[in-house]
C-alpha cells in the first residue's frame, strides 16, 4: 500500500472482502484510512473468500442483514475523519435471493451508515442491475452507487450512468491481460534460450523508470 500511494494522488479503494469478524474490521478500517485508503468494501457473505461469479455452483452464504448492519456501524464509528468511505456489496443477485432482497439490504445498509451501495450480477447481460438502479433511484435516501461489469461487459459507461451509477469498477482485466503477456514473453525465452526476440513486446528499463518518481 506505502509503493501504490508514492506513486499516486488517485482515490484508492480497498477490497476487503467480507471484512472479518467485527473486531478485526474496525482495527482494518482505522490502518486503512492512516494509510490515505478513500474508500473500503465489504460484500454481505460468510465465511472464507469464493469467487462471486460462481454464485451458487460453489457453497456460499450471505451474511444477515442484522449481522452486516451492525459491522457497518462498527466501521463507521472506527473511522476518525468524514473522508473515509464505506461501500456496502450487496450478494443478493449473485446467489439468486431476488431483487426484492437486494433492495431490501440497499435500504437497511443506507441507513446504518454505508456511504455507497455495490451491487453485483454474474448475468451477462445487464438487464437484472438496470432493473436494481430503476428501483433504486426511487429511494428516498440514496448513496453513491458502484457497479462492477465483469461478466455483462457489453454495457457502456454511458449506459450505466444513464440509470444512475456513480461507479464502475474493472475488477479484474488489467491483471487477466498481464498473465498472456508474461506467459508469452516465457515461451519466448524458453524456445529461443535468450530474451531478444520479446524485446519488441516489452518497456524498456528507461520508461520503467520514468514511471518512478526520483529514479531519474
Amino acid at each position: 500500500m506505502h509503493d501504490v500511494l508514492e506513486v499516486t494522488t488517485k482515490p484508492i479503494i480497498y477490497d476487503a472482502d467480507t471484512g472479518g469478524i467485527v473486531e478485526h474490521f474496525t482495527f482494518t478500517v482505522r490502518t486503512l484510512e492512516r494509510l490515505g485508503v478513500s474508500a473500503i468494501i465489504i460484500e454481505d457473505k460468510t465465511g472464507l473468500k469464493k469467487n462471486s461469479l460462481f454464485g451458487n455452483d460453489v457453497s456460499q452464504s450471505q451474511e444477515t442483514i442484522e449481522n452486516f448492519c451492525a459491522k457497518i456501524r462498527a466501521g463507521k464509528k472506527a473511522q476518525v475523519t468524514d473522508d473515509f468511505m464505506l461501500i456496502a456489496r450487496i450478494e443478493s443477485l449473485i446467489l439468486d435471493a431476488g431483487m426484492d432482497d437486494a433492495l431490501l439490504r440497499a435500504r437497511a445498509y443506507i441507513e446504518a451508515g454505508a456511504d455507497g451501495i455495490m451491487i453485483h450480477s454474474r448475468r451477462k447481460d445487464p438487464a437484472e442491475i438496470f432493473e436494481f438502479c430503476r428501483l433504486y433511484s426511487e429511494f428516498e435516501r440514496r448513496v453513491i452507487l458502484v457497479v462492477v461489469p465483469s461478466s455483462y461487459n457489453q454495457v457502456t459507461e454511458d449506459e450505466l450512468q444513464a440509470y444512475g451509477v456513480n461507479v464502475v469498477i474493472y475488477a479484474n482485466q488489467l491483471l487477466r491481460a498481464a498473465y498472456p503477456a508474461m506467459l508469452d514473453t516465457a515461451k519466448s525465452i524458453l524456445q529461443f534460450g535468450r530474451s531478444a526476440e520479446a524485446d519488441s513486446k516489452l518497456l524498456s528499463i528507461s520508461e520503467i523508470l520514468d514511471l518512478i518518481p526520483g529514479t531519474r
